[in-house]
């Protein structure tokens, strides 16, 4: 849904070590796609819905919102829309379509997707976004067909974040850690891959295009996917 400003430094335009390289891990909100989509909705558009749902002061309908998120923020609840529908007692899911159009795929995405699959790699999209969600955004871009698989965390019942998710995904999809890139935009998923023996993590340095850029220190991120395009020729290593 929404992020945090981390002021600091970035290590951008770091070349993954692709010959180290088996399994490439992919989030979807604010890696492969925009999060202004995910921003619009939750910041903007549903605190309009909730204050016409409560009658109610727009300034109160944020607030009411912005103290239930920061309830569920880092709980599997945050992410889901079917908690959110029950507690609002509004469609969610429909809501969502509403404003679909505003659904986007980040620059040079696809031409990553299609390299990374010329080389053999395993493609994997590993995202916290709820099934009807993940439904909507894939039948809106069609970044779905790029994918050997597609995980929603509701699968495994642990967001990413959570202690235990990545060991967990390991058992459902088998992959080697050590020879593994996950590319996320959230700075608490990496590092609990991180914790959870991943070697290769990347952040992106402007997950929503419509607002500043987030600088990490922990790890390099990346502007625009033409910047880590592995060569034409990778020479595999073991």
């Amino acid at each position: 849904m929404m992020q945090t400003i981390i002021e600091s430094q970035s290590c951008d335009h770091k070349m993954p070590p692709w010959p180290d390289i088996d399994t490439v891990m992919f989030d979807m909100d604010g890696t492969l796609l925009d999060l202004h989509f995910d921003n619009y909705f939750w910041q903007h558009f549903l605190p309009r819905v909730w204050s016409e749902h409560k009658h109610i002061e727009l300034s109160i309908a944020i607030d009411e919102l912005n103290k239930m998120f920061q309830d569920a923020k880092g709980s599997l609840n945050w992410y889901c829309l079917d908690f959110w529908a029950d507690k609002l007692q509004l469609n969610i899911a429909m809501l969502k379509t509403e404003v679909k159009h505003k659904i986007a795929i980040r620059p040079n995405v696809i031409n990553l997707l299609t390299n990374l699959r010329r080389h053999d790699k395993s493609i994997l999209l590993i995202t916290n976004a709820h099934p009807k969600s993940l439904q909507l955004k894939l039948e809106q871009t069609g970044i779905g067909d790029y994918f050997d698989n597609i995980i929603s965390s509701h699968t495994l019942r642990l967001a990413k974040e959570n202690h235990g998710f990545w060991a967990k995904l390991e058992k459902l999809e088998p992959y080697n850690p050590q020879r593994t890139l996950l590319i996320d935009d959230s700075v608490s998923v990496l590092q609990q891959a991180a914790r959870e023996g991943i070697k290769h993590l990347y952040g992106i340095v402007q997950p929503d295009s419509q607002r500043q850029p987030i600088l990490i220190e922990e790890y390099p991120q990346i502007s625009d996917f033409e910047h880590i395009m592995p060569p034409q020729h990778i020479e595999e290593s073991k």
